[in-house]
């Protein structure tokens, strides 16, 4: 019998990427379906979901695309979007990626698809690059401390307010801004202080010394551009108990007095200039450094130096016990992704120019902010500011505004008659003498303009004295070749998910496909200034939009707000829609925040930064959140009650399925129902939030929509509200989020940028667009599956803590270590470092419950890839059966001295009770493929008992 030919419809290939995205193909499905006792995957997805919580109907979403039809539909918006030469400035500037970085480093999935740094040993080349980074910001800032970066300039700033009033000894509740702030920092500020209950007093730095405040923030150079000495008005707001920080430039710090220098306690700012692309507003890393005095009251991680188990130089992220996960509620901050993979990229901007780079570089800015003041001044022009850097401030109105826009050309519009022009490394002197043209009727002599300003120093007393950036690391790698080798050098040390599955619990470690990543450089989005004129950004923003209607319809809410750049972003403007809400309706009193003992860490952080009192709620004995504790608490609160922070399916990887009793529950004691989007890959097509009952959740791009993690951010975590709640989420004080009747125009910021880091967005959006509603559901359904056949396999090893009414789990499983540590002393701990000698990451380790691992392997492992992980699981546990029967040690076999390295294979004085072949090659698989951690087990104690968070002295390195 013949075959009957296809249809032209099935040659399409239309479902394309559904197969390129999900591991297991049909056969591998139907086999691990048979390996764990389901007839199909609807079969377990009704064992698995609650049949209440189903969703009636598949997602009314467009059918997949193929990858290149929807690289063309992007491209066709893209295409809307009008390229000018943007020197609007405010901390957005032109830049130039230096090529080998952009390759190397942003484009290579080495790099940006690993994951937090939280197993340092298989994590080396992205700690040292961030070490740089913090070495690079310390030079600069003239401080003795910096952290790995945080998420924007404007949130930095909100943090320093908090960790002012941390460390002050004032007993004032007033923070000093000075009036030549950005005004999106300004805007952040306000959102912050007033659940924090302080108070903001703004006048002009000069003023700042009368005041009585607990601390202040300066800007340098201020928002028009203006460059002072702030060094007597730091003095006098410190002699008066103040903590002073200070917002800045890190370009202009190149050739400026620093920060510290002046007496700053506090230096912050975004290091996008640094060959980061705008982006439309990001995402960047910002920059933070203080005091060392001061370092256990900083937010953000700092990545510090130890020794390994052999006393050799080895970093890691230190003082860990500062985490949120830790310190809960009492955390310096709810901050939980950072910005590294461009931390890694500005400091590498460092590295491959180096300090003469750097100063030829800021110097030609300099100098072309020189001649285009210049000439304004011949035509007689006013200029307002007296001593800059780059920005100049001139009284020419809108019409002058107008006239360079129509030249190609966005400069800022103040307002009040005058305008701000800033000069950024793109600038060119023909881009200076055409904009003097527009701006003077009059042709420009750059040779005379430029003599005369190499004979004006406007500067004068305010230019540093001391060296930068004088490590070997910054004065080595100048040829593209020397760098390529570094960049391949540190990227060897890392394991990413190029080598291998990471099967992070929580973290949702997908394929981060090539397709979706592409659009991320192309310059129609990556060179869009967020406040450049709305209708030079017609394909950015019908892009958002286009995704925003996608995920409400995923997430069944009546609005998104995308403002948030990261998931706890995301946690604290939904708690933030919620007090709004309740403020609008006078009961600004509900703050009572009901978390369960399972939730997250950032949650009781971000109710505690939302100005809410936690109230932990309990958990029975499977797991599930302890509904008779629930109805008690919320009795007993219930004229304060303000809301339920709920994750779903639980952080126990469980589908709870008294989930609508408990919102109900909390609804009828008037509070709303939060729910934290981390488990969002287990809802997608199947159920949803706002279907479910909840009334605001975040989402986590960087996990269920595919933009990478990038070693630890960037992220995205919009948030989807109900229609009562639409009113309440963040909008932007120089940019509107949307017409000019939205419904929450007004409100506060939460993010520097009005769509937070809007250049990875076009990643969900080719997520979205290639799997269509289908493929989402697929992908969600095939989670589920992997989940089940993982814990199927390993429970007789390691049993599953938790599982439904049916025994299945959600999208991830926790494995209980808790007996094997109790019987042989070996820990959750130790079998993650074991991993690492079979080519794998760690699932996450003793979260949420101590002494577990949690599993997550998502939909795109294939079932080979699956066979591999668990057959390492097991191997490791008849490693731990050697134990049990005395064969080996307690204290001497391959799980305490976890992960070997190539230095164990070459020991002279070998003598453990295994051979060199069992600590390396433990099965004959990995021989095939295998990743050798560069350092041995780490000393965490050690690291933070002997803090040093910089690049050794130079000496270190002969």
């Amino acid at each position: 019998m013949t075959t009957p030919a296809p249809r032209l419809a099935d040659l399409e290939q239309q479902d394309e990427f559904i197969a390129r995205h999900l591991g297991p193909c049909p056969a591998e499905q139907a086999a691990m379906l048979a390996a764990i006792g389901a007839g199909s995957l609807d079969e377990l997805i009704a064992q698995t979901v609650p049949a209440a919580i189903r969703l009636p109907a598949d997602l009314p979403l467009p059918a997949p695309r193929r990858e290149h039809q929807a690289l063309a539909d992007l491209q066709v918006l893209a295409r809307k979007n009008q390229l000018q030469k943007n020197l609007i400035g405010l901390g957005y500037y032109e830049t130039l990626t230096p090529k080998v970085i952009l390759r190397n480093v942003m484009e290579n999935p080495g790099w940006y698809t690993a994951y937090t740094p939280y197993q340092a040993e298989i994590a080396q080349g992205r700690l040292e690059a961030l070490l740089n980074f913090q070495q690079m910001v310390i030079d600069l800032t003239g401080l003795e401390l910096a952290n790995a970066s945080l998420l924007d300039e404007a949130t930095a700033a909100a943090e320093a307010m908090a960790m002012a009033r941390r460390v002050s000894k004032s007993s004032s509740m007033r923070f000093f801004v000075d009036q030549a702030c950005f005004p999106q920092t300004v805007d952040v500020l306000k959102t912050r202080a007033g659940y924090f209950g302080f108070e903001l007093v703004f006048g002009s730095a000069a003023e700042a010394g009368a005041q009585e405040c607990f601390g202040a923030l300066l800007q340098y150079p201020g928002e028009t551009g203006q460059v002072d000495d702030l060094s007597a008005t730091i003095a006098a707001l410190k002699a008066s108990g103040a903590v002073v920080a200070v917002a800045t430039d890190l370009m202009a710090l190149v050739l400026l007095k620093s920060p510290g220098a002046m007496g700053a306690d506090i230096a912050l700012g975004s290091s996008q200039r640094f060959g980061i692309p705008m982006g439309f507003g990001g995402p960047h890393a910002a920059f933070f450094a203080t005091r060392e005095a001061h370092v256990r009251s900083m937010p953000g991680r700092i990545i510090g130096v130890s020794r390994d188990a052999r006393g050799n130089r080895a970093l890691r992220m230190t003082l860990q016990t500062r985490e949120q996960h830790i310190r809960r509620e009492k955390a310096n901050s709810n901050i939980c992704t950072s910005q590294v993979l461009l931390a890694n990229m500005a400091g590498m901007y460092a590295v491959y120019h180096g300090p003469q780079g750097l100063q030829t570089i800021a110097g030609r800015i300099h100098r072309l902010a020189a001649i285009l003041a210049l000439g304004l001044e011949a035509a007689g022009v006013q200029q307002l500011n007296s001593r800059y850097f780059d920005t100049l401030h001139v009284a020419l109105g809108s019409a002058a505004v107008a006239a360079a826009q129509e030249a190609g050309f966005n400069l800022r519009d103040l307002g009040d008659g005058t305008l701000g022009i800033a000069i950024g490394e793109k600038t060119t002197g023909a881009d200076v003498a055409a904009l003097l043209q527009v701006l003077t009727g009059k042709p420009a002599d750059l040779a005379a303009l430029d003599a005369q300003a190499a004979a004006r120093d406007v500067l004068a007393g305010l230019l540093r004295q001391d060296a930068i950036l004088s490590h070997p690391v910054f004065n080595t790698h100048h040829t593209e070749h020397e760098m390529l080798r570094y960049l391949k050098q540190l990227q060897n040390r890392d394991l990413a998910m190029d080598h291998a599955m990471i099967s992070l619990g929580s973290c949702t470690m997908k394929l981060n496909a090539t397709s979706e990543m592409i659009p991320v450089t192309w310059p129609e989005f990556g060179d869009l200034h967020p406040f450049a004129p709305v209708e030079q950004a017609k394909g950015c923003l019908e892009m958002i939009g286009e995704l925003s209607g996608w995920l409400q319809t995923i997430t069944g809410f009546d609005a998104v707000c995308m403002q948030p750049n990261s998931g706890a972003q995301g946690e604290y403007a939904g708690l933030v829609a919620i007090r709004r809400y309740h403020a609008s309706r006078g009961e600004a009193r509900r703050n009572i925040c009901l978390i369960p003992r399972s939730a997250h860490g950032t949650n009781p952080a971000t109710a505690q930064m939302a100005g809410m009192q936690v109230v932990v709620v309990e958990c029975d004995e499977n797991g599930n959140v302890d509904v008779a504790d629930l109805k008690a608490k919320a009795e007993q609160h219930s004229a304060n009650l303000g809301c339920l922070m709920l994750t779903y399916p639980s952080t126990h990887g469980v589908f709870e399925e008294a989930v609508r009793e408990i919102c109900a529950i909390v609804h009828a004691h008037g509070g709303q129902v939060y729910m934290d989007g981390a488990n969002l890959n287990a809802q997608v097509g199947l159920t949803a939030p706002g279907y479910i009952g909840a009334d605001v959740s975040h989402m986590n791009l960087h996990k269920t929509f595919a933009i990478p993690h990038g070693g630890g951010g960037p992220g995205m975590g919009p948030i989807g509200l109900k229609a009562h709640l639409a009113p309440f989420m963040a909008d932007h004080v120089l940019q509107a989020t949307g017409p000019a009747g939205r419904v929450n125009a007004g409100q506060g910021a939460v993010s520097a940028a009005p769509f937070g880091s809007a250049s990875i967005l076009p990643i969900s959006w080719m997520y979205i667009a290639m799997l269509g509603g289908r493929g989402l559901k697929q992908a969600t359904q095939t989670a589920i599956l992997n989940a089940n056949y993982v814990a199927s396999r390993l429970q007789a090893h390691y049993p599953v803590l938790y599982v439904g009414s049916q025994g299945r789990v959600a999208h991830e499983c926790i494995l209980d270590i808790r007996p094997v540590k109790a019987a042989t002393g070996i820990t959750e701990t130790d079998i993650a470092k074991r991993l690492m000698d079979y080519g794998f990451h760690a699932p996450t380790v003793s979260f949420p419950v101590a002494g577990t691992i949690m599993v997550e392997p998502t939909e795109s492992e294939s079932k080979a890839e699956l066979d591999r992980f668990i057959e390492a699981l097991i191997s490791i546990r008849n490693e731990i059966r050697k134990i049990e029967a005395g064969e080996w040690p307690a204290d001497n076999n391959p799980l305490k001295h976890a992960p070997h390295t190539q230095k164990d294979v070459v020991d002279a004085g070998w003598s453990r009770p295994y051979s060199r072949e069992e600590a390396c090659f433990p099965l004959p698989w990995v021989a095939e493929n295998k990743f050798w951690p560069s350092v041995n087990r780490i000393d965490d104690v050690y690291g933070d008992r002997n803090l040093c968070c910089a690049c050794p002295p130079p000496e270190a390195y002969r």
